[in-house]
């Protein structure tokens, strides 16, 4: 991100603001995709991350940290809608319910593993991102979606698990 553009964001620049908005907005966006189903909420989320991020740009001290710090607003942005959902991790034993609609062979393998988290309940794919992905971890974890550990590590293995056997399922 140019350091020009982020100052101009500080100063309120709407035009500079508009353009961070459409650079940031599809990486931002993947990253909200990956812990939320229903585009709405994304949306909502989204809406929620870039009103954050113009209104507290002005307290970022390093610029150059600027992409990093927009991610981590979004993440906990997602985590709020999360936790305002009650969202409910899942027991060992219940049985995972697979939906149909296989990914599309010609997608990258990381775009398959990505879209296969869409499989995974809620609670089980947020864990899975803030440790696998963003790294996280677990005691991090579990406080900010007031678990236990002993809880965020059984749904991370819950998820390897589950996201193991769809990849198999799907040869991929």
């Amino acid at each position: 991100m140019e350091r020009e553009l982020l100052i101009e964001c500080q100063r309120n620049s709407r035009s500079a603001q508009r353009k961070v908005y459409e650079t940031m907005a599809g990486r931002l966006y993947s990253v909200c995709r990956r812990y939320l189903k229903n585009d709405e909420d994304i949306e909502e989320v989204l809406a929620d991350t870039f009103y954050k991020i113009f209104t507290k740009i002005t307290q970022l001290q390093n610029l150059d940290t600027f992409e990093a710090w927009a991610r981590k607003i979004a993440v906990n942005e997602c985590l709020q809608k999360l936790r305002a959902g009650k969202t409910q991790f899942v027991s060992l034993e219940e049985g995972f319910i697979e939906t149909s609609g296989a990914p599309s062979e010609s997608i990258s393998f990381e775009k398959d593993i990505l879209s296969l988290l869409s499989f995974l309940p809620e609670g089980c794919r947020a864990i899975f991102n803030l440790f696998a992905i963003e790294g996280y971890p677990h005691k991090e974890i579990a406080a900010m979606l007031s678990i236990s550990e002993g809880t965020s590590k059984s749904q991370l293995n819950f998820a390897r698990k589950k996201l193991q056997e769809l990849l198999v399922s799907q040869n991929i």
